[in-house]
């Protein structure tokens, strides 16, 4: 039986779009501050599981739903498990939208909304394609499960619950990357560097509070400071000369008792920190060279000496590569400043195999001085992951990629952490093309139709040469 996979994928176009629409209509982020006991990540991801889930019982899968944080939806029988994951979550929306990034629209054949590439409209994709198999009658003899998850951007609470009682598939793969396969990753850990009181004595600037990121995998687009006292000549002339030179926007308003300064760079996911431009950063590059407090100065010489413009950690001492996965990659996301208050920066590392997070930790409090710092890991450090180019699920998947597309078909290693890490035997495949930009975690974030729609043939194809 021949099948042509991108007519029969095709077929689904109006439906695909409308069940997608849905699904993107739902601000997903994480909100555990409005969580309860029946919807612990907030009501957001609690009501977009639900909603895959309903698509998946309309169309008659089996599904199941497991504590509002995870669920399945389920195929075929056979001894062994081949899984499919994907998340419903999604990054908050942030600042420098052209459109309601809740509202989907179409323009020039891209779908813009957010989770339209992370990790909605792929997830969509591969359930289309499962949907496929299931309505041309093809051969499954394996079990097939497909594991939704709704905390895959932060701490994977969703789908650790679901493993602490459902059973782990063999092998598998998460259409939350790009083609033509993931089958290496990084390892992940936050580092959170808390900043030492320091003896107070008076100066011509107070720095009382500066803040900047949402999450802690995002570039931070928007940075702001507050300061009191008398702005000198100089900082008012750089108000005006430093947003033009670095490519940046800087904002300022004068308060009763200083000055309010924001700055905007450009949003970015942290596994590529290159991707995007460190609106906190370069803020303190710009406010550095002024006579601030002890504790001001303390805080934003160390930013702007140590963290600014140096996505591969050199100057924190962390820097390394490794021949098969790369360089390591350091971003600092999140920045929480105040007089009274926390003084701090959390850095996000993607870490190749040869090191690990504690001797990051022991680097990063050394170069930036124990003296001044406390440096903890924040949470779970993931570590790095590898499936061999070798392994059969490996193969097949880049022969269905090349025989689909006709390009070449590689391994690769990227610094992102997907849902497939989570076993042994599980890699990412797609749905992002080889020449399409990244804008997962950014403003403005899309997904072009006929690539959601092509993913869905690849998809398909995949998974029915896997389970035969």
């Amino acid at each position: 039986m021949t099948i042509d996979w991108q007519k029969e994928a095709e077929n689904y176009r109006d439906d695909l779009l409308q069940d997608l629409t849905t699904l993107l209509r739902i601000d997903s982020a994480r909100d555990v501050a409005h969580g309860t006991q029946d919807e612990p990540l907030g009501p957001g991801p609690a009501k977009a599981l639900r909603a895959m889930l309903a698509l998946a019982e309309r169309d008659g899968f089996k599904t199941l739903n497991v504590d509002n944080v995870a669920g399945r939806i389920e195929y075929g029988d056979g001894d062994e498990i081949f899984g499919l994951f994907g998340h419903m979550d999604v990054v908050p929306a942030g600042p420098g939208w052209d459109t309601d990034p809740f509202e989907p629209v179409i323009k020039d054949g891209k779908l813009f909304a957010r989770g339209s590439s992370d990790d909605k409209g792929p997830s969509i994709a591969a359930y289309y394609a499962l949907r496929l198999i299931r309505d041309l009658k093809l051969p499954v003899n394996k079990k097939i499960h497909f594991i939704i998850g709704t905390d895959e951007e932060s701490e994977w609470v969703g789908l650790n619950r679901y493993l602490e009682s459902q059973p782990a598939p063999d092998f598998g793969f998460s259409p939350d990357a790009e083609f033509p396969i993931i089958n290496g990753e990084k390892g992940i850990a936050t580092f959170k560097v808390t900043f030492k009181p320091v003896a107070a004595h008076s100066a011509a600037l107070t720095l009382t509070s500066f803040t900047a990121g949402i999450r802690t995998n995002m570039v931070p687009q928007t940075a702001t400071a507050t300061l009191t006292g008398d702005v000198p000549a100089a900082l008012r002339e750089a108000l005006t000369t430093f947003g033009p030179a670095n490519g940046v926007t800087v904002a300022s308003q004068d308060t009763a008792s200083g000055l309010t300064i924001t700055l905007t760079g450009k949003g970015a996911h942290a596994q590529e920190p290159r991707g995007g431009v460190n609106a906190a950063t370069y803020l303190a590059v710009l406010l550095a060279p002024f006579g601030f407090d002890p504790a001001g100065k303390q805080y934003l010489t160390a930013i702007a000496d140590l963290m600014h413009d140096d996505s591969r950690g050199h100057k924190l001492g962390i820097a390394y590569t490794d021949k098969l996965m790369g360089d390591l990659t350091a971003s600092p996301d999140l920045f929480s400043f105040g007089q009274d208050a926390e003084q701090s920066v959390m850095i996000n590392v993607r870490y190749p195999q040869g090191t690990d997070a504690e001797a990051i930790r022991d680097r990063i409090e050394t170069t930036i001085g124990p003296d001044r710092v406390d440096v903890a890991i924040d949470g779970h450090a993931q570590g790095p992951h590898y499936v061999s180019g070798d392994d059969p699920l490996v193969q097949t998947l880049l022969d269905t990629f090349h025989d689909h597309t006709g390009l070449p078909a590689h391994e690769q290693v990227i610094g992102g952490g997907t849902y497939g890490r989570i076993i042994t035997r599980g890699v990412a495949f797609g749905a992002q093309m080889p020449d399409q930009e990244n804008v997962m975690h950014q403003a403005n974030e899309y997904m072009p139709v006929a690539d959601i729609i092509r993913a869905v043939a690849i998809y398909a194809d995949a998974i029915a040469r896997l389970v035969k």
